[in-house]
């Protein structure tokens, strides 16, 4: 708790940030290249679909980071909403552009997997459409935050924008369950994996190294706007 209490601190975040933000990207890099191997060389050919479903170390990874992300982005909403510090702030900002590329990226991953699957790049299946939505929430949401040109002044509308659309967030993870639609159930679930063991390891390995890759770059973003930021370190 004392460590979180500095770490509101602009200057302390900064120095924190600055000296942290190469060595998780770096991590990153390596986890996901590691969990790429394992799923590319050492995991079998699925029973079903044979090569194709290999797209799963990618599309997972980046799905669950954009949903993820959005959690820890309305957090910090909240925490500036009570506390109106600079740091939450910036965060608040830095992790919309890194959420906004997860999407796009399990978007495009998803579609170039269901064609050999479905016969489609795309369908208006539940899942998918709530995640095009969640695309389209980042994209308001970085121009809702360029409204004024002093960002501080947008920052609680902002978190409002945040807090508000969070109700998508739900709608993607149950909708396999909430609609009978073409996206395959829950393959990992609090009672247990469906998957191979090497499938499973790659899998953890790319979600493993995509989180800390995006850690470290939305810090690195933090860190410029904390900059930007007029009177931040005053």
């Amino acid at each position: 708790m004392i460590v979180l209490k500095q770490l509101a601190s602009p200057p302390k975040f900064y120095a924190f940030a600055s000296s942290v933000w190469p060595w998780l990207t770096g991590l990153g890099g390596l986890i996901l290249l590691a969990g790429l191997i394992v799923g590319l060389l050492v995991a079998p050919a699925d029973a079903v679909q044979g090569e194709v479903y290999r797209a799963i170390y990618v599309h997972v990874a980046t799905a669950w980071m954009s949903m993820f992300l959005y959690l820890v982005a309305c957090g910090y909403a909240v925490l500036h909403w009570v506390y109106r510090t600079n740091v939450s702030a910036v965060m608040m900002r830095a992790i919309l552009p890194t959420g906004g590329w997860m999407t796009l990226v399990a978007l495009v991953t998803g579609a170039l997997w269901g064609k050999p699957t479905w016969g489609t790049y795309w369908v208006w299946d539940a899942r998918m459409t709530s995640e095009l939505l969640l695309l389209f929430i980042y994209l308001g949401l970085i121009a809702l935050g360029q409204l004024a040109a002093d960002p501080s002044k947008s920052d609680r509308l902002l978190s409002i924008g945040l807090l508000l659309a969070a109700v998508n967030i739900p709608l993607i993870y149950f909708s396999v369950i909430f609609w009978n639609t073409l996206h395959q159930g829950y393959s990992v679930s609090l009672s247990g994996s469906h998957l191979d063991t090497s499938i499973a390891w790659g899998m953890w390995l790319s979600v493993l190294g995509v989180w800390f890759w995006c850690a470290g770059t939305v810090l690195n973003r933090a860190r410029h706007l904390l900059v930007l930021r007029r009177g931040a370190f005053r």
